[in-house]
């Protein structure tokens, strides 16, 4: 054979393999096609990569196969949601709602990983808001995602056509989508498919607990992490069928012609599903069904029960969960003015009547040092359920549950209130904020040990790290539970007879609502 013709031939060869195996760290192959990011914060990085495409109201698809390579430098476009800014109909479009980042360190190496679902309830939010440059430096690879919210998300037409049966729950669905894709291209991103962590914070906290009860989601993730996310549960199928018709009759659809929805422009849709649950359930306000708006619906197929129940996930018994929630979550504008002990009795008075001294007593013997402002902000919606919850799961379930709460002061709002540990698990203190403008080395400290137990927790199953205190697994008659702050300690059921009292007085409608459900 001819020396030239087989120099030429190797030399094609080698082209094809560099092709099919690019040699530049930032470009990965997926399984729709080459992707190419980014150097941020001394991580790689990839933003806005199409994990599913979406046809309105329908179950997420695979994603289209693309030529060439597909830069992904940028954060995808914010998922519709709520209409108060002004936007082009192209914008409002949820064709691109299912992207997600990714952020490691080594695309060469076997990573657990951590997958970030942002909160904001079932209505609103955005990946975006929390990048994972510096939690991936933990020895992890961090990927985060947008999915379908709102009335996109989670309209309810299963009633009316058995072509929409899962269109109250296309928005998990999404998030289920995105687990699928981690199980077949992460490996090329320096992750172990056969470790993943599901975490979230409020509303993103209830979408693990809510995906820790879809038979779709099992095996998927292996650990979840539920950070300030047991608020209380989702609506029940009737109300949401329910809403769902009251939707169609806002936009004067019968349903016959039910596939004219998907035409309805954003704005006249949104519009119609907020006057229609107003209308058909109520207004949203903490304490009611309706407090996440529109979202999940247990039909008992795509979303087995309501999550946090009893029997909660079940079909999770064997993920490891770490829960926990911050001192005063939502509770914050007491500290905007001085309160003397007497003013915040009378205050009390109006909630906790005849139990108020119980209360304040309770409130002292699990807050020694505390404040007047403390005594009316307490948290009264998440830690009641938290305890609940993680009694429920740590008893009867076989992995191991750590719960923890996170009592870190901003010195700006002098409260620790709702997603003030974001920062800290993340370990994004040196990006200035408006929590934290000039942290101490003691906040720096604490959001590397808190960021750490994270990723340990990633990696094991275990948060326990040398650097703390050890924690045990949490139980019902142990109440064992981590206590982060400046000084990072254990203390055992520091609040169960206050979160009693609170509960008593601050669900009793609810309660009343799930005696007739």
């Amino acid at each position: 054979m001819n020396i030239k013709l087989v120099c030429t031939l190797i030399a094609l060869c080698a082209a094809t393999v560099c092709m099919s195996k690019p040699s530049d760290p930032l470009t990965v192959k997926t399984t729709s096609g080459l992707v190419k990011g980014i150097e941020q914060e001394g991580t790689k990085a990839w933003l806005g990569i199409p994990y599913a495409k979406v046809e309105r109201f329908m179950p997420p698809l695979p994603v289209d196969k693309w030529d060439g390579v597909r830069v992904c430098d940028h954060w995808g476009p914010q998922v519709m949601q709520q209409t108060n800014r002004e936007m082009s109909e192209e914008e409002m479009s949820e064709k691109n709602s299912c992207v997600l980042n990714v952020w490691t360190m080594d695309t060469k190496a076997k990573k657990p990983v951590m997958l970030w679902i942002h909160g904001g309830g079932f209505d609103s939010g955005t990946s975006a808001w929390d990048p994972g440059m510096a939690l991936a430096k933990k020895d992890v690879v961090v990927v985060s995602l947008n999915h379908r919210l709102n009335i996109l998300g989670f309209l309810d037409l299963s009633a009316c056509s058995e072509k929409y049966k899962y269109s109250g729950n296309v928005g998990m669905l999404d998030i289920v989508a995105a687990l699928e894709w981690i199980r077949d291209n992460i490996r090329q991103f320096g992750g172990d498919p056969k470790n993943v962590t599901i975490f979230g914070e409020s509303g993103g906290g209830g979408k693990v607990g809510t995906l820790m009860c879809m038979p779709a989601a099992k095996g998927l993730f292996h650990k979840a992490i539920i950070l300030s996310g047991t608020i209380l549960n989702v609506n029940t199928q009737s109300m949401t069928q329910e809403l769902g018709k009251a939707v169609l009759k806002e936009l004067g659809i019968d349903e016959a012609n039910l596939d004219k929805i998907k035409e309805v422009p954003y704005k006249e849709l949104y519009a119609a599903g907020q006057r229609a649950m107003a209308a058909s359930i109520g207004t949203r306000k903490p304490g009611t069904p309706m407090m996440w708006g529109f979202g999940p619906t247990p039909d008992g197929e795509t979303l087995l029960q309501q999550p946090f129940q009893p029997g909660f996930a079940d079909i999770s018994s064997h993920v490891p969960v770490l829960i926990g929630t911050t001192f005063n979550e939502l509770q914050r504008l007491a500290y905007n003015r001085p309160m003397t002990q007497e003013e915040a009795r009378t205050q009390l008075t109006r909630t906790f009547g005849d139990d108020t001294d119980t209360y304040i007593k309770a409130f002292a013997e699990a807050s020694p040092t505390y404040t007047p402002q403390d005594l009316v902000s307490i948290d009264w919606l998440f830690r009641p359920k938290t305890i609940i919850t993680a009694d429920a799961i740590g008893e009867s379930r076989k992995a191991k549950t750590y719960m923890y709460m996170f009592t870190w002061k901003s010195p700006v709002n002098k409260g620790s209130v709702h997603g003030a540990e974001l920062k800290f698990c993340f370990n994004r203190l040196h990006h200035s904020n408006s929590d934290v403008p000039a942290p101490t080395a003691a906040d720096f400290k604490l959001a590397d040990l808190m960021s750490s137990a994270w990723a340990q927790f990633a990696h094991t199953g275990n948060p326990n790290i040398k650097e703390l205190p050890a924690w045990k697994p949490y139980t019902a008659s142990n109440g064992e539970t981590m206590i982060f702050d400046h000084n990072c300690y254990i203390r055992n059921n520091p609040d169960r007879e206050l979160e009693e009292i609170i509960n008593k007085h601050c669900f009793k409608q609810l309660d009343e609502f799930r005696k007739t459900h």
